[in-house]
């Protein structure tokens, strides 16, 4: 996406309308790489959002308020102790780089003006937030630490100066006065398109823009400038110029493409794209709002998906060495079941003691346990006499009697950590925010599924989000529990021993109550109940779902079981299907 230095030329421009000496009152970092400062100027409260997620870093006010974690991050701590009083006496672009830099003024210790840089680099994975002291130009420290070790290039660590990111000998744009200083510059390398000349030779110049700027003085972008006329070079530069003078007198644009047959967003820009004439133009009155309408929900869905991923994949591994442990368990069930016949043997041997002389290495016998009556040949030790060898199968039989009750030992608990791994999956699955992973990461550490990582700082953690509260269209409130502690939630803090508790029939799923509060249960409230209890399950996908339902006191939580197992009895079991088209007009909160 198209986050230049056109956009963030833009930004700068609009916080420094907006934010001439703003007071900092607040700082918070909801995410571990995102930080809110909440100031106040000109009488009106803001909030600026500083990012260095590597897909996602930008810097833009917000109306979002995310919750913050219940312990704030060293960093974050850092920047209070620096920052909070201090005022915001300038916004810059340094380069016409992707880096913003606000200069705070703030009061030391001993009630002496200092000044404070803090500088975003919004630069993909190399994204940073660093604070740094103006007047020694020593980091003070960031948001990522890079050691030697990272790079070997340029290093951001407490203590260090402070440098900008190398621009390769790039240009600033902005400072380019006549055609000959431009093509001199661009003909470094007279081979490659004119487009990527233009993006990998001036600062802050995106691919979009260069296409933009090909396209205005009609020429195709993939042509090699060595390969251009006079008139086309002409052309160029003036094209060239005129989008220079547009950012020069702050004529910004913030505009989105989107591309409405695929319903969606295609790019953005702060200025309008007359190559993207055949997308439909969405404006907006400051930069601000396109980049918060662009990147929130986007944003949002990519820190679920890379949270998803890792707990998903953390889950399926143990589950596949469950599934091969239950093989190999059942593999020594069935060897074990084998067991009874060696004492068959030893009662044989017994019985035929008086035909059998020591040094025989078998023995034929009638076989008095076959219906037949048939003859059946006895392998023995001739080391032993025949009441040895008796007692050597009787021995076997015994060990596979023992190990045929230890082996279905193993199994029943291979079998329940099998169906709660499974049910973890589904819960994942069901997940609507960061706290809900956080609370099944939380989950899977205390029951030793996940080691505890070991941080130096104070770890992100955020408040539980709550279980799904929705209403049927008779009126009754219905619970449902998106992961195991939600689950425990609303069975047995959230209900009454007379409620409706209802669950998907032998499969992972959430529990789902029916709150009755002294009034009848109706059939209709039932089935959306049931319904609830199959989409949220492992089985929501199919046309016909089994749902077991029975009053809550007959719900019961095995001492020692794990988060969210439950037995119940005395229930009833109802079908359903439709999912999608019957719970649509249900639903109405999140608790």
């Amino acid at each position: 996406m198209s986050f230049d230095g056109f956009v963030v030329s833009a930004i700068v421009e609009e916080l420094n309308s907006l934010i001439p000496t703003g007071k900092i009152e607040k700082i918070y970092q909801p995410e571990l790489d995102e930080i809110n400062i909440l100031f106040r100027s000109l009488g009106k409260n803001y909030r600026l959002l500083l990012s260095s997620h590597s897909n996602y870093s930008r810097a833009h006010l917000t109306n979002i308020n995310k919750e913050n974690p219940m312990t704030p991050p060293s960093f974050c701590m850092l920047l209070r102790k620096n920052l909070t009083g201090g005022r915001i006496i300038s916004v810059s672009q340094p380069n016409f780089e992707r880096i913003i830099q606000l200069d705070i003024e703030v009061l030391d210790e001993l009630n002496i003006k200092k000044t404070k840089s803090l500088i975003i680099e919004m630069m993909g994975k190399h994204s940073n937030i660093i604070l740094v002291d103006k007047e020694t130009n020593k980091i003070i420290d960031s948001i990522r630490r890079i050691s030697f070790d990272m790079s070997r290039f340029r290093q951001v660590f407490p203590g260090l100066p402070y440098e900008t990111p190398p621009i390769n000998d790039k240009l600033n744009p902005l400072h380019i006065v006549s055609k000959e200083m431009m093509l001199n510059h661009l003909k470094r390398n007279e081979q490659i398109p004119i487009y990527k000349s233009m993006y990998l030779y001036f600062t802050g110049v995106s691919p979009l823009l260069a296409r933009e700027i090909c396209h205005r003085a009609q020429i195709d972008m993939d042509t090699p400038i060595a390969n251009l006329k006079e008139e086309e070079l002409l052309s160029l530069f003036t094209s060239f110029q005129s989008i220079m003078e547009l950012i020069k007198v702050k004529a910004f644009k913030p505009t989105i493409y989107e591309d409405l047959n695929k319903n969606k967003y295609v790019d953005y820009s702060a200025i309008e794209i007359e190559h993207f004439n055949l997308y439909e133009k969405v404006s907006f009155d400051s930069i601000s709002m396109l980049l918060e309408n662009f990147y929130s929900v986007n944003d949002h869905k990519e820190r679920m998906k890379q949270k998803t991923q890792v707990l998903r994949k953390n889950v399926t591994i143990k589950l596949e060495r469950l599934y091969n442990k239950i093989q190999n368990l059942q593999r020594d069930y069935n060897k074990a079941l084998k067991g009874e016949k060696y004492k068959i043997i030893g009662d044989l041997i017994t019985a035929n003691i008086y035909k059998i002389e020591k040094g025989q290495d078998a023995v034929e016998v009638e076989n008095f346990y076959s219906e037949n009556l048939e003859t059946i040949k006895i392998e023995l030790d001739k080391r032993f006499t025949p009441s040895k060898n008796a007692q050597v199968y009787y021995k076997k039989y015994n060990k596979s009697k023992n190990a045929l009750v230890e082996v279905d030992k193993q199994i029943k608990i291979t079998n329940k950590e099998i169906q709660y791994l499974e049910q973890i999956l589904v819960s994942i699955d069901q997940c609507t925010s960061l706290q809900d992973l956080d609370e099944i990461l939380t989950e899977l550490v205390d029951n030793g599924y996940i080691k505890k990582k070991i941080t130096k700082g104070k770890q992100l953690v955020r408040k539980g989000s709550g279980f799904l509260t929705y209403i049927s269209t008779d009126g009754f409130t219905i619970l449902v529990g998106k992961n195991n502690k939600q689950n425990e939630d609303v069975t047995f803090k959230q209900s009454t021993k007379t409620d409706i508790w209802l669950h998907v029939k032998d499969m992972p799923g959430s529990h789902v109550i029916i709150k009755l509060d002294d009034k009848e249960l109706t059939d209709n409230a039932l089935l959306e109940a049931a319904t609830l209890a199959a989409y949220y399950s492992k089985v929501k996908d199919s046309s016909k779902v089994a749902v077991d339902y029975t009053e809550r006191k007959n719900v019961k939580k095995p001492s020692g079981s794990k988060p969210g197992m439950v037995i119940y009895e005395n229930y009833s079991t109802i079908l359903v299907d439709s999912f999608e088209k019957n719970i649509s007009n249900i639903k109405i909160s999140e608790s």
